[in-house]
């Protein structure tokens, strides 16, 4: 009876967390298909029993969504694409050689993390002025990278560190090379470290407004936080269209979840080593 109790409550407790975590995304649903007069109405209803797709369609349709979607994906993708590269040659390195300095930078990876991020975005866009990479999907690539390599080279690090070095050992006496060791062997094993670095990485990128605003300048370049926060910036704030953008917004993230979770569970026990 006891256990039965605990279980009820814990139930409730997953509950609760479940209805705070996901009505604000139920409340931009909603909101998104009402008509104007519902949205504006008091007391505020939380159904509507006159659906209406015409923000939706105004924010496919009638602003530069799809342009901006277009610039967020170019610029997170390859920062993805960039930081698991570097991040997983750095974290194998350290976590597997011996080098002059390795205590002192592995205990200093993180150090970029104590300062307010909008300490970085001044000297980034100094430096870009410089280099000719401001107003550009390149400079904001490599500004995603910077900011998520740290944290992901930790990460990745601490994961390899984990991998038993006797699987390695016996590639290598079966005649792999080390590279075919570590692509062939290492990295599925590691694989979801380094889908949890991607996941880190889709999520800072993705999602970034401050560095973005201080970098792109042209309509053209801009990502769908700056897009969003134009429309909520109007003169006349369109509440529909703004919870429509930002529904169709993360219909993306959504859907990059989706695809790489079946990939979470793929290196566990990978090539284990017997007893």
């Amino acid at each position: 009876m006891k256990i039965k109790k605990d279980r009820i409550v814990l139930y409730i407790c997953v509950a609760l967390v479940v209805l705070w975590a996901g009505f604000p995304l139920y409340w931009m649903f909603i909101t998104s298909i009402k008509p104007d007069k519902e949205i504006v109405s008091w007391p505020p209803s939380i159904i509507t029993l006159n659906p209406t797709l015409k923000h939706v369609y105004n924010a496919l349709l009638h602003t530069q969504f799809f342009a901006f979607l277009r610039n967020s994906l170019v610029a997170t993708l390859s920062s993805i694409a960039l930081v698991l590269f570097v991040a997983s040659l750095g974290g194998y390195s350290l976590a597997r050689f011996n080098f002059l300095g390795k205590s002192i930078f592995a205990n200093s990876i993180l150090m970029t993390y104590m300062f307010p991020p909008v300490v970085l975005a001044i000297p980034f866009h100094i430096i870009f002025r410089f280099l000719g990479l401001n107003d550009s999907l390149l400079g904001l690539t490599i500004t995603y990278t910077s900011i998520s390599l740290p944290f992901s080279l930790w990460l990745l690090w601490a994961y390899f560190q984990t991998v038993p070095i006797q699987i390695e050992e016996s590639a290598l006496i079966d005649g792999a090379s080390r590279l075919r060791t570590l692509f062939s062997i290492v990295f599925p094993t590691a694989l979801p470290g380094i889908i949890a670095t991607s996941i880190f990485t889709f999520v800072t990128a993705y999602n970034d407004y401050l560095f973005a605003r201080i970098i792109i300048s042209s309509e053209s370049l801009k990502t769908l936080p700056l897009g969003i926060m134009d429309v909520y910036e109007a003169v006349v704030t369109d509440w529909g269209l703004l919870m429509a953008l930002s529904l169709v917004s993360v219909l993306p993230a959504l859907a990059f979840f989706v695809a790489i979770q079946r990939f979470l569970i793929r290196g566990w026990g990978m090539g284990a080593v017997k007893g």
